[in-house]
């Protein structure tokens, strides 16, 4: 076996064995569920709102718990954006129904759109509320609460010119007031103000709270996604998936689990779906208490956001201004945020192990879509970026393999004069490649360099929302799903979808994409003669349909990457060799390869 062929069939067996090795670990996510059972894909539902605790190690703000959310049967204020639709309870002013008017739970017009947010007694509950707890001189009795119910003017509507306000008396002198607004996007500004005038100094902290009831309906529990609670806290990113929310501290009050940080000066507490995200954020340079709990009793987790204590004497007031993002994880509109102030903002989205090439792969597609319209072309024109990027390194790989070509009748003369001398013939052979001036590992660069890429783009076209429902063309109308054609609707042609991805059925009747992947491996195989070793030439011959199954179950728009740079590479290899001399016989190998081999007799 010569050196050429040796590097050929370690660098294929090595990408055969990464990619085999991530698909058993990272197997394509199951498709998602019927309408009925995701109508509420990010809905939450009920909790309990407890007090979050301490706002600060040295205040006197009491750590009782408050009282059990119960749910809202109170008045209600619209929320009507150009891109949410809800409502906010005026019990305990919470924003607990929002849904997304561009998303839809399946790719039809018809179909119910994604809920970000649901109030308690839904299934899954998920609900932001906001307050203060209590300090010296105050009880739980003398601040607004879970089911506090507000006052509000009739009437008012939610939008993004016109914010609506809520107060509550106490009836003990101290006044609160409550100002929701929202841009155009997913952000509202929630400011809380408080007046004293109960003729004596009091200490109160405010704080936002996330509350989800239970993990999400349409859980992944994909190894490659991050799902659960998302953070930032002084540049520092943390995620905690729900199952290890079990693991933190106990808390004695009430026995939950509770993770505790003081944040200095910049930061932001959430959790993070697939596609959808709700994170409540201080404002830029305010320093906060984060809290992320589970209360394994009632199965809540809960995200809270405690800010510095206010103390006030009699006639004072204290105004806090917090965010709230809850919405759909746009890179540009999460991007712009970020610009805006809202630190490290972007890494919200989970770029993975590779976000060094996982963020600007990204930024080169979001680019190419803006400019072609269409997530399938942009995704071919990513790989033609990427092609042209390596190309020098490709070059020299495929000039080295042509001068390998060409070298090819000395090493056999050397293969003669060696015999069965191996030493002298590796040392013979190192010379001739030191004299001709070739690197016999030069031909693994392509596929080394390659593998990073395509973990990063699987990332991308995965996580990414802009991939979610993205059409290319015909059947093929959503990228991030699998390839839904195959033999059994005649690849598209009859009005009805393919097997369910997933099933056995799925992996046997593959679409269009898969068997195009295929035979774009094995033209590319046919640049070069088979090997005359039989266990390479079985290998050989296995590989691009092995691929060709494994990969059909992966998302199309992946599949359409590595069609495109089969293609891509099997043109750029045969220009460059034919440059240097070596003349590919395409057709004469494909003819041979399909010849029977001889019979041999037994002696």
């Amino acid at each position: 076996m010569d050196d050429q062929n040796k590097n050929l069939i370690l660098a294929t067996a090595l990408s055969f064995l990464v990619i085999l090795g991530w698909y058993s670990f990272f197997p394509p996510p199951e498709p998602e569920p019927a309408p009925e059972t995701v109508a509420n894909e990010t809905a939450p539902a009920g909790d309990t709102a407890a007090a979050p605790g301490a706002a600060q190690p040295d205040t006197a703000v009491s750590t009782q718990p408050s009282e059990e959310a119960q749910a809202p049967d109170a008045p209600r204020l619209t929320i009507d954006t150009p891109r949410l639709a809800g409502s906010i309870s005026l019990q305990g002013g919470r924003i607990d129904d929002l849904a997304l008017k561009d998303y839809h739970v399946e790719l039809a017009e018809d179909s119910d759109i994604v809920r970000v947010l649901s109030p308690v007694g839904e299934d899954n509950a998920f609900y932001a509320l906001y307050g203060w707890a209590p300090g010296t001189g105050l009880g739980f009795d003398d601040v607004p609460g879970a089911n506090t119910v507000w006052s509000a003017d009739e009437g008012q509507v939610l939008t993004p010119d016109s914010p609506v306000t809520l107060t509550w008396d106490n009836g003990k002198g101290l006044t609160f007031t409550r100002t929701v607004a929202v841009d155009e996007d997913y952000l509202f500004s929630v400011t809380q103000s408080v007046q004293n005038a109960t003729g004596a100094t009091v200490a109160l902290a405010p704080y936002g709270t996330l509350a989800r009831h239970g993990e999400p309906a349409n859980l992944k529990n994909f190894f490659i996604l991050h799902e659960g609670v998302v953070g930032m806290a002084d540049g520092e990113l943390a995620e905690i998936d729900y199952g290890d929310m079990a693991d933190f501290d106990p808390d004695p009050r009430d026995g939950s689990r509770a993770e505790v940080k003081q944040v200095e000066s910049n930061g932001w507490l959430g959790f993070t779906d697939h596609y959808w995200m709700s994170t409540l954020i201080p404002e830029p340079g305010q320093g906060f208490r984060s809290i992320a709990k589970y209360d394994e009793r009632r199965e809540i987790y809960q995200t809270d956001v405690v800010l510095p204590t206010a103390t006030l004497a009699d006639g004072e007031s204290s105004e806090v201004t917090t965010m709230l993002f809850s919405g759909a994880k746009e890179w540009a509109t999460i991007r712009g945020y970020q610009k805006d102030g809202i630190e490290g903002f972007l890494d919200s989205i989970d770029w993975g192990w590779f976000f060094f090439l996982t963020k600007p792969i990204f930024a080169v597609l979001h680019w190419l879509h803006a400019m072609i319209g269409n997530m399938g072309w942009s995704i071919i024109g990513l790989t033609i970026f990427i092609k042209i990027l390596v190309f020098p390194l490709a070059y020299k790989s495929y000039a080295s393999m042509a001068k390998m070509k060409e070298l090819q009748p000395q090493m056999e003369k050397l293969k003669e004069r060696a015999g069965d001398d191996r030493q002298k013939l590796q040392k013979e052979m190192m010379e001739l490649y030191k004299k001709e001036k070739v690197n016999p590992a030069a031909g693994c660069l392509p596929i080394l360099i390659q593998i990073p890429i395509f973990f990063s783009l699987y990332k991308v076209i995965f996580v990414t929302l802009e991939l979610r429902h993205a059409a290319f063309f015909g059947p093929f109308q959503d990228l991030s799903a699998p390839d839904p054609t195959s033999l059994m609707n005649l690849f598209g042609l009859l009005p009805f979808s393919g097997p369910e991805p997933g099933t056995i059925f799925a992996t046997v009747f593959i679409g269009i994409l898969p068997i195009l992947l295929g035979v774009s491996m094995w033209l590319q195989q046919k640049l070069n003669p088979a090997p005359t070793d039989p266990t390479q030439k079985m290998i050989f011959a296995w590989m691009p349909w092995v691929f060709m199954f494994m990969l059909g179950g992966f998302a199309s728009g992946l599949v359409v990457y590595w069609i495109a740079n089969n293609t891509i590479t099997f043109t750029q290899q045969y220009l460059i060799m034919r440059s240097h001399g070596y003349k590919p016989d395409v057709f004469g190998n494909i003819k041979s390869s399909m010849k029977r081999a001889p019979k041999t007799e037994d002696k």
